[in-house]
């Protein structure tokens, strides 16, 4: 338990951050399995949708502190190689 003021608030606000978090990057996780299906399936119609879709989310994720901006940058990367791979025909 807190000892000061202060500390009780970083306390309180790190629960509310954790909550946020938890729920954006369960989002993205979301997202990011809908678009591994459709890799899985080879559904290249769907593909360039669920992409934008999940470097839009995983960005924002990124850019509000959920995930490190390089963490999102590899996965991001990652997975459009294999999305360019496919749809190229490679």
């Amino acid at each position: 338990m807190a000892n000061h003021k202060s500390a009780a608030k970083r306390a309180r606000q790190t629960i509310k951050r954790q909550a946020v978090n938890g729920g954006r990057k369960s989002a993205v996780r979301t997202v990011e399995k809908g678009l591994l299906k459709a890799l899985a399936a080879k559904d290249t119609s769907v593909l360039p949708d669920l992409l934008k879709k999940f470097m839009s989310q995983m960005s924002k994720a990124a850019q509000k502190g959920a995930f490190k901006k390089e963490t999102a940058s590899r996965r991001i990367g990652r997975i459009s190689a294999r999305v360019a791979q496919l749809i190229s025909g490679k």
